[in-house]
């Protein structure tokens, strides 16, 4: 029998892949407040410990450094929890074009380890996703079940949109084959405390720039927009799928539909910190030593979850900014 994933009143085991991660970490939060058990697994590379010290002081919190690509400590893991979070994987523009190698295999391997594992113990699985799995669409706001539309082989950022791509395809047909239940999440620009700039997370490397007075520097002409949701919301939405089994074996978006441009966003951020920073543009060639492709606007459709969940974004773009810019003075 499949455990579900866990309600208030009811106390599971959850376990976290990534779970010193930005978004794992907030997700460990949440659900050790609502009384549940959490082990988290974290190879750092990514991740780091800081994300979790607040989680560590809490006796029904536990963390194993290692890979999810090692399939006898998930065996171990996995067998010992009721549900799974499967949030581990290489993220951030800037690591996905240094490292395309690393990508693919933590993305693709990892995730066929967590299946692999998770179909033998009958645990549900959370798969997390990218809105980067919709590649160069124009076709806005992207559905659910709209078609992909990539980019060249030849440029190493798409390797990340395939790699996602793929672990959604190997759990739908874990779902479909074996009768695994699963549910897919595509993250859509996902921001708040804890996170890095370091891999060229666009608000927490312009906050830092600000508070700097140093000059923002934006990649391209500025005009391409983005939709950025808070962490917080979208940790409550995963705990929500997970428990709604409506949504096994489906695919949803997971963020927000207030778009703003990268210049209104760098120019916002400056207003707020009361900055002296100026804004410097720079050519993708001169900000990753290569050229990357990108895309204009990135905005997905809320429809499905709303009507699955009623999932609806309570977190406005301006809160969220000040939460970056009260954790970084912190």
């Amino acid at each position: 029998m499949v455990q579900a994933a866990g309600k208030r009143g009811r106390q599971l085991k959850a376990l976290i892949t990534g779970g010193a991660g930005f978004i794992g970490s907030h997700l460990a939060d949440r659900l050790l407040a609502l009384g549940h058990q959490v082990a988290a697994i974290d190879d750092l590379s990514t991740g780091n410990m800081k994300n979790i010290e607040n989680a560590r002081q809490n006796p029904r919190f536990s963390f194993v450094y290692d890979s999810v690509r090692n399939s006898q400590t998930m065996h171990v893991l996995i067998e010992q929890c009721d549900v799974v979070y499967h949030l581990a994987a290489a993220v951030g523009v800037k690591l996905i074009v240094d490292d395309p190698v690393h990508t693919i295999e933590t993305n693709i391997h990892g995730t066929e380890v967590v299946l692999n594992t998770a179909n033998k113990f009958r645990r549900k699985v959370f798969i997390a996703s990218s809105s980067e799995v919709y590649g160069k669409s124009e076709k806005v706001p992207f559905r659910e079940d709209d078609d992909s539309v990539l980019g060249s082989t030849k440029f190493s950022r798409w390797s990340y949109a395939c790699s996602k791509a793929i672990d959604e395809f190997l759990a739908l047909a874990y779902h479909e084959q074996y009768g695994l239940p699963v549910v897919i999440g595509r993250f859509f620009n996902t921001v708040g405390p804890r996170q890095t700039g370091q891999y060229g997370m666009v608000i927490p490397r312009f906050v830092e720039r600000a508070m700097k007075n140093e000059p923002i520097e934006i990649y391209g002409t500025g005009t391409q927009s983005r939709c950025f949701a808070y962490v917080g919301d979208v940790a409550g939405a995963v705990i929500d799928l997970m428990n709604c089994p409506a949504a096994d074996g489906e695919v949803f978006n997971i963020g927000s539909d207030e778009e703003i441009t990268i210049e209104q966003l760098a120019k916002k951020i400056i207003a707020l910190t009361g900055s002296k920073s100026e804004l410097k543009y720079l050519s993708y060639e001169q900000a990753y030593g290569k050229s990357v492709d990108d895309m204009h606007k990135r905005t997905p459709s809320l429809e499905k979850i709303g009507r699955i969940i009623g999932y609806k974004q309570q977190t406005g773009l301006e809160k969220i900014l000040q939460s970056v810019i009260n954790g970084y003075l912190q």
